[in-house]
């Protein structure tokens, strides 16, 4: 093996070794969470979904679910709505006092309460919180898995640098598991061919996963994307004129968001639709062409009082730096390619998964045989 090849090697084992236990968790984690949407509408399908009336029927207004929400949930404090599709419940989300989330489902043709669910103690919610922050304080999980992610992008470069094989004939070896070789043989060739095959799906992940983490990240995405040129007028958030405040409309406020949204974006299918937190910062709302799908969204901002129309973002009008950042989580659950994409980020995610518990095995067994026999071993499985 060459001298670069054992530097690769050594930073290879090291960072494996310090970063593993998080590397396995957050793409575990991630896994189970790829097909969240499908699991709770099998397993939730009575508040998630509901029948579309046979003569055609609006929506209830953010006013009256909202009202519906208060009476029976009178301690908690409405946060935003997100109305899912025409065959989809309507969900308010509230927090209560010491800040915790539940969400409220609700038909929106007739108002009627279908579930409320506390998401603290929510299963997908504690996965994706793990996945995110190891259920540590926010501040503290988010350098952790940040990190870890990084330095597991590292190692995806640094594996496929010690894997790959110099001479072409042994390539096809490289390329296979021998499963009928003794466990070591095959747990070494589960790291490094499942590690080879699923790299590029592992490596999409990662940075789509480090876009989320890190703004820097994002940056630098977006600068590429837009070859250097920058676009602020797309990123800067209006400012709230107070003297507007004198004009606050006599409908609810949040109705007059929802009618102008559903206007301006008459084929949206799901509307995410925030609620005024202070007098002082606009209201931000945003209208997506799919249900379940997050990529084309028109994005708008609102006077908190008056409910004026302050900004729109059309999708059409973005940069593309900007549309590569609205395709980010999609591109991070595959449910940009839809159930095919899904899998391909399920399977991606197990085999990351697996790279840490192997990888493990293979530096373990070695370090419990003698220097000759390890050596003779790294001659086999390292091809000069």
């Amino acid at each position: 093996m060459t001298t670069f090849k054992k530097v690769v090697g050594v930073l290879h084992l090291w960072l494996g070794l310090s970063t593993g236990l998080v590397v396995f968790i957050v793409s575990l984690t991630g896994a189970i969470f790829t097909f969240q949407d499908e699991i709770r509408d099998a397993t939730q399908a009575s508040w998630r979904k509901v029948e579309v009336p046979a003569q055609p029927t609006e929506f209830l207004l953010p006013s009256r679910l909202q009202a519906i929400v208060k009476k029976s949930h009178p301690e908690l404090k409405p946060a935003f709505f997100m109305y899912m599709g025409p065959e989809r419940s309507t969900v308010l989300y509230s927090t209560d006092k010491q800040g915790e989330y539940f969400a409220t489902a609700l038909n929106p043709y007739t108002g009627r309460e279908l579930g409320h669910l506390d998401l603290h103690r929510d299963f997908f919610s504690i996965i994706q919180d793990l996945h995110m922050y190891l259920l540590l304080p926010v501040e503290i999980g988010h350098w952790v898995v940040g990190i870890s992610v990084l330095v597991f992008v590292v190692m995806l470069v640094t594996g496929i640098i010690l894997w790959w094989p110099k001479r072409k004939t042994d390539r096809k070896r490289s390329f296979t598991i021998k499963w009928g070789a003794r466990w070591r043989r095959v747990n070494y060739d589960l790291h490094n061919v499942l590690g080879f095959y699923a790299a590029s799906i592992a490596l999409i992940l990662a940075l789509t996963g480090l876009m989320m983490s890190f703004e820097w990240v994002m940056k630098s995405v977006y600068f590429v994307s837009n070859a250097g040129q920058d676009y602020p007028t797309e990123k800067t958030p209006p400012t709230v004129d107070t003297l507007q405040v004198a004009m606050a409309t006599t409908q609810p406020v949040a109705d007059v968001y929802y009618q102008q949204i559903r206007r301006s974006s008459p084929t949206a299918k799901m509307i995410f639709l925030g609620l005024p937190a202070s007098p002082k910062q606009p209201v931000y709302s945003i209208a997506y062409e799919r249900a379940l799908y997050y990529y084309h969204r028109d994005e708008y901002y609102f006077h908190p009082v008056s409910g004026q129309l302050l900004k729109s973002i059309p999708h059409a009008s973005k940069s593309n730096g900007q549309k590569v950042a609205d395709v980010n989580y999609d591109l991070h659950t595959g449910q940009v390619l839809g159930l095919g994409g899904k899998t391909l980020a399920f399977l991606g995610s197990l085999i990351s998964a697996s790279l840490p518990v192997t990888g493990f095995m293979v530096w373990w067994g070695r370090r419990k045989k003698p220097k000759k026999q390890r050596g003779r071993e790294m001659a086999v499985a390292q091809p000069a």
